[in-house]
């Protein structure tokens, strides 16, 4: 029970927005207060660029779906999805501080027909240094199209929709990276730095994740009464804590490189529910799942990629088995000045007197 009532207290104060600022603070790059040394054996594997600064423009999509099914995975799943536009704009690397501004690209009225329209309201905050990544991200969705695998749409025929249906998923990460002098994880994700020579590292990291799937009228209507599926839920609450370990290699050719990078841990969920009947309480454990994929081009002054994110999390209450996915899609294509004046100095030297 004190435990239920301690992450209760967390989430209820990660909801509110406020929090934003503080956890700006606890993403300041150390290099604001100290300057690094060199590491002659990480300059064999890796090139930093620390009299140049970058810019780029960026196209990407983050998405927040989940799925329905029954545990003994016997019927067809339900998946509920969001019709999510793309965003465009552009970002900069910059004393030290990576900063991305992009803005929806507006939906056809054509796609708005057949998978309606949805709300989105999307920030995540990270940094991603030589040793470790973290971020804080918060996700608000509302509004999403049916697809049941077990009924068959018409090509141009519009999905089953739901605009009362309205997820949140919020929390904290991080990520260390053991081999980090011989390999950068950075390089292939936000392009700080280059990997040289083909290379990678065993990771290990862990996670908090605050869930919440809520509607109006019951969430599964469309399945017959005897369908375990058809539990009739209006509300579930999922709190995970997961630790994790994966491992991720950067194959280099030239200027081109893949990267490929899993994680898998144990998690710990603490649910409740509210169904037509009741309410109630459980817990569980599985396992967690993160995969990150990039490629593209790195080279002294031009760089460029794709790359996708994903985090699965499952987890079970009375008959039903609930499948939340969060992901990203980038693509970007910079380049790298060489700083003058004002850009040449070192981020603590523009602090504040006193600070």
């Amino acid at each position: 029970m004190i435990k239920l009532i301690s992450l209760a207290a967390i989430s209820k104060m990660l909801t509110d927005l406020s929090v934003i600022p503080a956890l700006l603070l606890c993403v300041i790059p150390a290099s604001l207060f100290a300057q690094q040394p060199v590491d002659s054996l990480r300059a064999h594997y890796v090139e930093e660029f620390p009299k140049k600064f970058s810019v780029w423009p960026v196209l990407k999509q983050r998405d927040l779906y989940f799925t329905l099914r029954d545990q003994q995975r016997r019927t067809a799943r339900i998946e509920y999805e969001s019709n999510n536009s793309f965003t465009f704009g552009f970002g900069a690397y910059l004393f030290d501080v990576t900063v991305e501004v992009a803005a929806a690209i507006p939906l056809s009225e054509r796609s708005k027909e057949i998978y309606g329209e949805s709300d989105a309201r999307d920030w995540q905050i990270n940094m991603v240094t030589k040793k470790f990544t973290t971020d804080a991200y918060y996700q608000k969705y509302t509004g999403f199209y049916i697809d049941d695998k077990s009924v068959t749409i018409p090509p141009g025929t519009p999905y089953p929709q739901r605009g009362d249906i309205s997820t949140r998923n919020y929390g904290v990460g991080g990520v260390y990276v053991l081999n980090n002098r011989r390999f950068s994880l950075r390089s292939a994700f936000n392009f700080v730095d280059r990997q040289i020579k083909s290379n990678g590292s065993f990771l290990i990291g862990g996670s908090l994740n605050f869930l919440r799937v809520s509607a109006d009228s019951a969430i599964i209507s469309t399945r017959p009464p005897i369908d375990p599926i058809n539990t009739g839920f209006v509300r579930v609450n999922n709190t995970t804590l997961a630790v994790s370990g994966g491992y991720s290699y950067t194959l280099v050719y030239n200027d081109f490189f893949l990267n490929g990078t899993m994680a898998i841990g144990p998690g710990n969920h603490w649910i409740s529910y509210e169904s037509t009947v009741a309410d109630a309480h459980d817990t569980m454990m599985n396992l967690i799942t993160t995969l990150r994929i990039g490629l593209g081009y790195n080279s002294n002054r031009l760089f460029g990629g794709l790359s996708f994110a994903a985090q699965s999390r499952s987890f079970n209450f009375e008959q039903v088995r609930l499948t939340s996915t969060s992901s990203i899609f980038r693509v970007v294509i910079g380049y790298r000045f060489a700083k003058v004046g004002v850009l040449k100095k070192q981020p603590r030297e523009l602090l504040p007197i006193g600070f």
